[in-house]
């Protein structure tokens, strides 16, 4: 009898796929009044490190740091309305939609361009080059996200990169299914090859794997 594909595994939802409850992820809003940074902590879930921040009328919230963010900063002047920034800013945490809360550009080194900007709709530059129109009322974050060198550090010893793996749910190492038995993937064993051969799209969810019903396989 065969054993069950990693997704099926997966699908059954255990805890070995699941985020430790542990790693939270805070909600991540913009307020009406500007604060003063608290601390800088740390989220295993993302890799940009978050500021927790402090409001005059006492209530608290996180945002993503921007760099050369410090304990004490004030976010006066940092965090505001596109309407209100000159065309050419490097802005991060940008909210798609009025109080909608930071959406694009939260990953660090990701940071957008504000190309122009009218009473009504501003448009932007993503880091992919995209060009899009967002409300002048969405607000973002001046410069960038901190921990733009993350990938500089290597992790030279598997067992770091598990624990970083496992802190968010992700399964390490992987395993190729060519590299398993025949017990434990269609694709394993020695008796035929590495063939991979197009799998039915009524195939049973056991065998369905690789290319799945495609119209065309190989290079163009």
């Amino acid at each position: 009898m065969g054993k069950r594909l990693i997704q099926q595994r997966r699908g059954k939802g255990s805890s070995t796929y699941r985020v430790p409850a542990r790693h939270f992820q805070p909600r991540l809003q913009y307020a009406t009044q500007p604060g003063v940074v608290e601390d800088i902590v740390n989220n295993p879930r993302m890799d940009a490190p978050l500021a927790h921040v402090r409001y005059p009328d006492r209530s608290t919230g996180y945002i993503v740091a921007a760099e050369g963010m410090a304990v004490g900063s004030s976010l006066e002047g940092k965090v505001m309305p596109l309407k209100d920034m000159k065309a050419g800013t490097t802005i991060f945490g940008i909210e798609t939609a009025p109080f909608s809360g930071p959406k694009l550009c939260r990953s660090p080194g990701s940071a957008a361009l504000l190309i122009a900007k009218t009473e009504k709709k501003a448009t932007i530059q993503l880091p992919s080059k995209k060009i899009m129109t967002v409300h002048a009322a969405c607000r973002a974050t001046v410069g960038s996200p901190a921990g733009e060198g993350r990938h500089e550090k290597p992790f030279v010893k598997a067992g770091v990169r598990w624990h970083a793996m496992h802190a968010r749910g992700k399964l390490y190492p992987r395993t190729s299914g060519n590299k398993m038995n025949a017990v434990d993937h269609p694709f394993g064993g020695s008796g035929h090859g590495h063939v991979r051969s197009p799998v039915s799209r009524h195939a049973p969810p056991g065998r369905k794997v690789g290319h799945i019903s495609p119209r065309r396989t190989g290079k163009k």
